[in-house]
């Protein structure tokens, strides 16, 4: 479910801010945020319920938490800048140096306080490992197919903002089936026959849209990869959340969760920058295609990587419960 609505969301929200660019203006892609905002800060503390365990809880990881969120978003800030000034560029360069600083900073703060907010004992968990790695490339495939796709139907292809959110629909359609068929499956053959095969779709999906032509017939050269690409990273979704909580103890599923999550945040913005990087002179054209064909290539390279980095990463064998603590 986690898995269909995120990738369903993400394709969803391109449709939304069509309507919202061609309707009242772009700016309100960021004024719909807020009133969202406070419906769900409304509705937490109905739908959540409250934590059980009132005995087990233990003070909050401040120090923790401020130093890797600053360097998680430092990281983010100069992967960002990398698509637009290079990789070399000081405002890339600067940035995520820092970043590095932070996280060994972060790492000092975690061995010292007496409730700490990551233990390394879980990121060295094999299923945390391969839950991030899945995560951050499935996320970093999405969001950079999304990313050219919407670009090459609006600054070649002349669609409008609205058009173009309508195209994606079936897009919603592929990943909700694809994350819906992973979940039935995972439970049947295991996460990693999945998480290859999630992969090796994509891959297929991104080496067809490398294909492209400024001229063709959009509903037959492109929607079909993109179609195949996102129906073969749902289930991606879907393998990097459940056999990472299925085989880490009780007690630490939520800062699992957290790293997770927080790879799903990286992964979309290094395959942006990536992508934008790559394709960088035929975004500055309207007419020179080959840096879209040569970025989607990069895609189908990268998801082809991955699904033989995951013949040996994912864990083998059906998720199981597991119960316990790791306190």
């Amino acid at each position: 479910m986690w898995a269909a609505i995120g990738g369903t969301g993400a394709a969803v929200g391109v449709l939304v801010s069509g309507l919202l660019t061609a309707g009242p203006g772009w700016e309100w892609v960021f004024f719909v945020n807020v009133p969202i905002g406070v419906l769900v800060a409304i509705a937490v503390p109905t739908i959540v319920r409250a934590d059980q365990a009132r005995n087990e809880r233990q003070r909050v990881d401040v120090p923790g938490a401020l130093v890797v969120t600053l360097a998680t978003g430092l990281l983010i800030y100069g992967l960002v800048n990398a698509g637009d000034g290079g990789w070399g560029a000081a405002s890339t360069l600067i940035p995520v140096a820092a970043a590095v600083i932070g996280y060994a900073v972060f790492v000092a703060v975690e061995s010292r306080v007496a409730a700490p907010l990551m233990r390394p004992a879980t990121m060295a968990r094999r299923p945390v490992v391969s839950g991030t790695f899945l995560m951050l490339v499935a996320t970093g495939l999405l969001l950079g197919l999304f990313f050219l796709t919407s670009l090459y139907f609006q600054h070649v292809r002349g669609f409008s903002a609205l058009k173009t959110g309508l195209l994606f629909l079936p897009v919603a359609v592929a990943i909700t089936i694809g994350a819906q068929l992973a979940a039935h499956l995972i439970g049947r053959i295991g996460g990693r026959p999945i998480a290859v095969a999630s992969f090796l779709l994509t891959a297929a999906g991104a080496v067809w849209l490398s294909q492209l032509s400024a001229g063709g017939n959009v509903y037959t050269e492109v929607l079909p990869g993109f179609l195949l690409a996102a129906f073969g990273i749902g289930p991606a979704f879907v393998t990097a959340t459940t056999t990472t909580l299925a085989n880490v103890p009780h007690g630490e599923a939520g800062v699992a969760s957290g790293v997770v999550n927080t790879f799903h945040e990286l992964g979309g913005s290094i395959g942006v920058a990536v992508v934008s990087t790559v394709a960088a002179a035929s975004i500055a054209s309207t007419s020179d295609i080959d840096g879209f064909a040569d970025a989607y290539l990069v895609c189908g390279i990268a998801a082809a990587v991955a699904a033989l980095i995951a013949v040996g990463l994912v864990p083998a064998g059906r998720p199981q419960a597991v119960t316990g603590h790791g306190h």
